[in-house]
């Protein structure tokens, strides 16, 4: 953080204050007798998402930097359907590309990952056909 004061000017650096901000997450998942969601419910405090919205599956992963490990949650409901699973799979797969090229700027992995994601959604039209 910068700033320009005038000549002569007295500056209080105890009167300075970074300010950050946060935001909450909550994941609620209601499971059935057998443990097996029922319902997926999200919402994120201080976002457009701040009313609970309804969710048929999700996954959440989160890197460890220690350990070198993915840690991964990875749900869905009864009511998820193969193919909302196969669109949700290629949205996935898209914005993860997105994500890694925005990290990496590496054009040629990021392509090669959203060509696999196609690839992957156009197999699954022909054998759901079928």
């Amino acid at each position: 953080m910068g700033f320009a004061a005038k000549p002569g000017t007295h500056i209080d650096i105890n009167s300075i204050k970074t300010i950050m901000e946060s935001s909450t997450i909550t994941i609620k998942v209601k499971l059935d007798e057998d443990k097996i969601p029922q319902q997926i419910e999200w919402n994120a405090k201080g976002t457009t998402a701040h009313d609970t919205q309804q969710a048929k599956a999700m996954m959440l992963a989160f890197w460890d930097g220690t350990e070198k490990t993915a840690l991964r949650i990875d749900l869905w409901t009864k009511e998820m359907m193969i193919d909302e699973m196969a669109d949700f799979f290629y949205q996935s797969l898209i914005t993860m590309a997105d994500t890694y090229n925005r990290a990496t700027h590496h054009e040629e992995l990021t392509n090669e990952m959203k060509e696999f994601a196609k690839t992957f959604y156009q197999k699954f039209r022909e054998k759901h056909l079928k």
